[in-house]
């Protein structure tokens, strides 16, 4: 089937109508004890900032900002069914890195493999508060983190009694750690969990496509779109393909790499997005080597796919904050579940790294 790169535009929609409450039980008398009417569980009033799960207990701990191999090597990749929010951006040779963004799950047995910092990926990483978690970096990142005392974990430096290296698999395509190991890690080195998470504005769950049979409401207005089943992007290469299909069932886009679905090697299950971010950022390339700088705060544009649809918007970012995707001026709420962000280069165009179909 062949595909075209689409622009797409966005609307409000209406808000969704309340089901009416099921009648009480019909009980023929005479009866001994009163009839008990079930009533609808109170919603947790903790959420993770970051998914906007709900949680048994206001979340403390801090979050773990991991820089994640994605050569075709290091494929499947562990824990990234369990990240909060995951970045893809590219790297030399037009490989792309993953930072995964992991605060609020824990007994994540493996993550990785783990791979090198940009000074890009620092920027990212610590727009979340995260502990910067990486093995080995380029010279700039490593003069950004040893001038500027940035709060890292360093497998080939300050910590790497806290990887492993999986016999599995061939180097540099094998280290790994758990969230155990990198939060023990992180305790030892004195980084403590008392810094500023952004958070997120979430519809309750569960919210639908505007054009949706299934129930829902939101506490705030939810934002409609045109339809966007799936989405594939390019980030360079011809030949590397990221998409993301439209599953009805779960309310989420599934995630496929060259035409192949891309899975978490823990569980052997499929990745997914409630949400997928993709932005346009501006590429420089530094070095002979094809080194990049990655303009990550100066926003520009952006297309949210989320329930199905796609909504055409910009990506902004205050000083202190992380990325966040606006429509005519106001952010767009996220559905509750991990966050793709995507960042592509605004060259040629932005518009030629995206290709949306319908079926």
């Amino acid at each position: 089937m062949s595909m075209a790169t689409v622009l797409l535009l966005s609307g409000c929609g209406s808000d969704k109508q309340q089901a009416e409450p099921a009648p009480a039980p019909v009980v023929e008398a005479p009866i001994e004890q009163p009839v008990e009417v079930p009533q609808e569980e109170a919603s947790s009033p903790y959420k993770a900032p970051l998914t906007g799960m709900p949680l048994e207990a206001s979340l403390t701990q801090r979050p773990l900002a991991v820089m994640i191999n994605n050569a075709p090597a290091a494929r499947p990749q562990s824990g990234l069914g369990q990240a909060d929010m995951v970045y893809e951006v590219l790297a030399e040779g037009g490989i792309t890195r993953l930072i995964g963004i992991f605060q609020s799950q824990s007994g994540i047995e493996k993550i990785g493999p783990i791979r090198s910092i940009r000074p890009y990926l620092i920027n990212l990483g610590e727009s979340y508060g995260g502990v910067l978690v990486h093995a080995g970096g380029s010279p700039e990142a490593y003069s950004i983190i040893q001038q500027q005392g940035k709060q890292d974990m360093d497998e080939i430096g300050n910590a790497g009694a806290y990887f492993w290296r999986d016999k599995e698999r061939k180097a540099p395509h094998n280290l790994y750690s758990s969230d155990e190991k990198l939060r023990e890690g992180a305790a030892k080195l004195n980084y403590g969990n008392d810094v500023k998470v952004p958070q997120y504005s979430f519809y309750s769950e569960p919210t639908a496509a505007s054009g949706d049979s299934a129930e829902g409401t939101a506490t705030v207005e939810v934002v409609s779109g045109e339809p966007g089943e799936k989405v594939e992007i390019k980030f360079l290469l011809d030949s590397y393909v990221v998409a993301y299909q439209y599953d009805g069932s779960s309310n989420t886009y599934k995630r496929w790499v060259n035409g192949s679905p891309h899975v978490d090697l823990n569980d052997n299950v499929q990745l997914e997005a409630a949400n997928v971010i993709v932005l346009g950022a501006d590429h420089k390339v530094l070095d002979d080597v094809g080194r990049l700088a990655v303009n990550v705060e100066a926003g520009g544009k952006a297309m949210l796919f989320q329930r199905g649809e796609v909504i055409e918007g910009q990506w902004v970012r205050a000083a202190g904050d992380a990325i966040r995707f606006v429509k005519d001026g106001k952010e767009v709420p996220l559905v509750p579940g991990t966050t793709y962000f995507n960042i592509v280069p605004n060259s040629p165009s932005f518009e030629s790294h995206v290709t949306i179909t319908n079926s």
